[in-house]
């Protein structure tokens, strides 16, 4: 736990700056997680004999997640283009022997797309107006959620969620974080609306809301990333990151929070 902490902490000290400041910085560091979750993704996937294209998976996430934070008018040729890209690589690999090239070709395209595409909604949501604030309201809305859920869980879960794909997540684990999340989400907006300089019409009650999609949703982000590993009978993604494991386990809730902020935001809140 002491490690786990500490690594928390070097984290939060890299990432608020970055998350102020945007830009450039901002890319950088979820460019970073980003394109080493995809390093780890081809990697459970190599586990169970499967040969996602890595230069193509990760070269993707890296040009799509590019072009959605700084030349977004070109990001939907840009995600084509590389989809595109990976079709003819497999096509080669097939031609030179390798009969699995189609199931590689769908395993390398989910990589591009789940991680590269639709993890690039956190490069949209800090690029929305006061994004920084944006941005930390999803972000402390699924944190929260996340811890939780590992606390009452670890504490009083005597109900499995999903058994197969994570036995030690419950019931009571994920009331929590339902709870957990849609009092963070009003908490956030009281504080910074109240005490901050946030200039915008949401409503505690819309904080809620919010918190509470957040609370109960990106666990499904969490799931998913568990049937990858459960499949590839890998523990942890990686063991970059000490006390966390890897890039891949740090965003998979956060995959899912994102894009539900952005769209919560921008069609209740910001339109």
């Amino acid at each position: 736990m002491r490690r786990r902490m500490f690594t928390a902490l070097g984290l939060a000290l890299l990432g608020v700056p970055a998350i102020v400041i945007g830009g450039i910085f901002y890319y950088l560091l979820m460019g970073t997680f980003l394109i080493g979750a995809a390093w780890e993704y081809v990697h459970l996937f190599r586990a169970v004999k499967f040969e996602p294209d890595m230069v193509v998976t990760t070269g993707g996430v890296a040009v799509v997640t590019f072009a959605r934070m700084f030349f977004p008018e070109y990001a939907q040729p840009v995600f084509a283009a590389a989809i595109l890209i990976a079709m003819a690589v497999h096509l080669i690999k097939y031609e030179r022997g390798r009969d699995l090239s189609a199931l590689d070709f769908g395993v390398t395209v989910g990589g591009i797309v789940y991680v590269g595409w639709v993890g690039s909604y956190l490069l949209d949501l800090r690029n929305l107006p006061e994004g920084g604030w944006w941005f930390m309201l999803v972000m402390f809305c699924v944190w929260a959620g996340d811890s939780g859920a590992y606390s009452i869980g670890r504490a009083y879960g005597k109900h499995k969620l999903a058994p197969r794909l994570s036995p030690k997540k419950s019931w009571e684990g994920y009331a929590a974080s339902v709870f957990t999340g849609a009092h963070t989400g009003a908490l956030y907006v009281w504080v910074f609306k109240t005490f901050g300089n946030l200039q915008s019409d949401i409503t505690i009650w819309q904080g809620a809301i919010l918190g509470l999609l957040l609370g109960a949703l990106p666990t499904l982000g969490d799931l998913g990333e568990s049937m990858i590993k459960r499949q590839s009978g890998i523990k942890d993604s990686s063991d970059i990151i000490p006390g966390h494991g890897g890039f891949f386990d740090r965003i998979d809730s956060w995959i899912w929070g994102a894009p539900i902020g952005f769209y919560f935001l921008t069609w209740f809140i910001l339109n």
